[in-house]
């Protein structure tokens, strides 16, 4: 086997990512970071190298953050390998990765994965059809290609980023036909208790509070606690219906874009079969971390909101952790050394979170969504309906894999990253049991697509020392 190539690999380039790089670099490990991406930022701060001007604009100061951000890594020092896909990871944190078209491999003592967060899933009649897409996806459009939809667009969902993506797209000159709230009217009792809490955070609500001003006084037509959405359309969009205010409503739509939050990307960790715990408050699986982001391999460190939603600069905080728990681990850091480094950061981590179980509280997913129709599609990759992974629990599966292996759920490309937690909280409830005693599915590498090629191009760097070394 090969011998270390790295004193710390980082996989993921979004604000844990950077700031877990520089750390460590000032730190002196021999850190490099890879990420699917041309450009440092991950999802949050996509493209903010090379934004336009006039999109960054519309986009707000956050990105103007994720710029300064992004520079100062690319100044740091660390390696940075651009345009590639980390697809395994064996347990001695040998890493395999792509990148244009061929596979090459690194290896350290210490790995953090800062993967970020997806969206969660909006399993609803009609999200099939062509014209339904993530209000994410959308905004991610926005700052990579300086695209919008066209014609009118409808959100539904809940949470901040479905107010902001909304603002966002108005911006830029798009007919936001309705804001489509889906939260329930009992979310806001549960959050009340935590309101003492977020008033320590008061920019967030503040933000909160002048994005439902912007698209009021734009004249946008906001819907409070919706339910029961669906959309409708023969080939693509046509319209979307949902009750609200008692009544049933109909929008002509040509664009349904879905958020119901984010949830923490968990495929790595999944893969490298490291324990995991179900976060009731978040409606999700998330990996069992300590206080530097050490997960039950040694080694491995997972940071971000990979390791629980917590926001961008809950992030940064983390990843730094996460940089000066490796360094200690390799003996760069006392104990004390390592501890005294720490208290700003976790200073600002604690000011950061203070303002979570709120948000948590407030935007918890509805409970139809954990609990799509029969004729609901759940699995897209495969076309599984909700009513067959039911079907399988009455048969006697136990959990997704089960349910897997005689349905096909979760067996498309994207191994269940659309519907990994649809497909457990199903089960949980035609079984009666918790989502933490399903289980969820086992991920298996490649993580993503890799051609064969790009397997073969292994065999030249394993036989080429100094090619491995520098990642060839």
């Amino acid at each position: 086997m090969s011998s270390d190539t790295h004193d710390l690999v980082v996989i993921g380039a979004g604000p844990a990512g950077m700031a877990a790089a520089m750390t460590a670099v000032e730190l002196g490990l021999k850190t490099v970071l890879l990420d699917e991406q041309p450009r440092p930022g991950g999802q949050i701060y996509r493209n903010a190298t090379a934004i336009p001007p006039s999109i960054a604009a519309r986009l707000g100061p956050e990105l103007a953050h994720g710029q300064e951000l992004a520079a100062a890594f690319l100044r740091c020092g660390a390696e940075m390998r651009p345009g590639t896909l980390a697809w395994d990871v064996t347990h001695d944190l040998l890493v395999s990765a792509q990148q244009a078209g061929r596979s090459f491999q690194v290896r350290a003592p210490q790995l953090i994965a800062a993967t970020g967060a997806i969206e969660r899933p909006s399993p609803l009649p009609g999200w099939t059809l062509p014209g339904v897409m993530n209000a994410g996806a959308a905004q991610l459009l926005l700052k990579s290609a300086a695209t919008v939809p066209a014609g009118r667009v409808a959100l539904v969902g809940s949470g901040p980023l479905l107010l902001l993506v909304a603002c966002q797209l108005l911006d830029a000159g798009v007919t936001v036909a309705a804001v489509v709230d889906t939260t329930p009217a009992a979310n806001l009792r549960g959050a009340l208790r935590h309101v003492p809490n977020a008033l320590g955070a008061p920019d967030v609500l503040v933000k909160g509070l002048r994005l439902l001003v912007r698209l009021r006084r734009a004249g946008v037509p906001m819907f409070k606690t919706a339910a029961a959405p669906r959309i409708e359309g023969q080939g693509r969009v046509q319209a979307l219906r949902f009750v609200a205010g008692g009544s049933e409503q109909r929008l002509d739509v040509d664009v349904v874009l879905l958020q119901h939050g984010v949830v923490p990307n968990t495929q790595f960790p999944r893969m490298m079969r490291v324990e995991h715990d179900w976060n009731e408050a978040q409606s999700a699986w998330q990996p069992r971390v300590d206080e530097w982001g050490q997960t039950s391999l040694a080694g491995l460190r997972i940071a971000g909101d990979g390791a629980g939603i917590a926001g961008a600069l809950a992030a940064e905080a983390g990843g730094a952790l996460a940089a000066l728990g490796a360094a200690h681990a390799l003996g760069r850091l006392s104990e004390h050394e390592r501890d005294a480094r720490a208290q700003p950061l976790r200073r600002a981590l604690s000011r950061h979170l203070r303002v979570r179980p709120f948000l948590d509280a407030l935007y918890r997913p509805p409970e139809w969504l954990a609990s799509p129709a029969d004729d609901t599609v759940v699995c897209r990759c495969e076309e599984v309906s909700a009513g067959r992974v039911r079907e399988m629990a009455q048969l006697g599966c136990q959990g997704p894999n089960q349910t897997k292996f005689f349905s096909r759920v979760g067996m498309g490309p994207c191994q269940g990253r659309m519907c990994g937690a649809t497909v457990t909280q199903i089960l949980a409830k035609e079984l009666n049991r918790s989502p933490g005693e399903i289980g969820a599915y086992r991920v298996r590498p490649p993580l993503k697509p890799v051609t064969f090629a790009s397997f073969a191009a292994l065999d030249e760097t394993e036989s080429d020392p100094a090619a491995l070394a520098q990642g060839k």
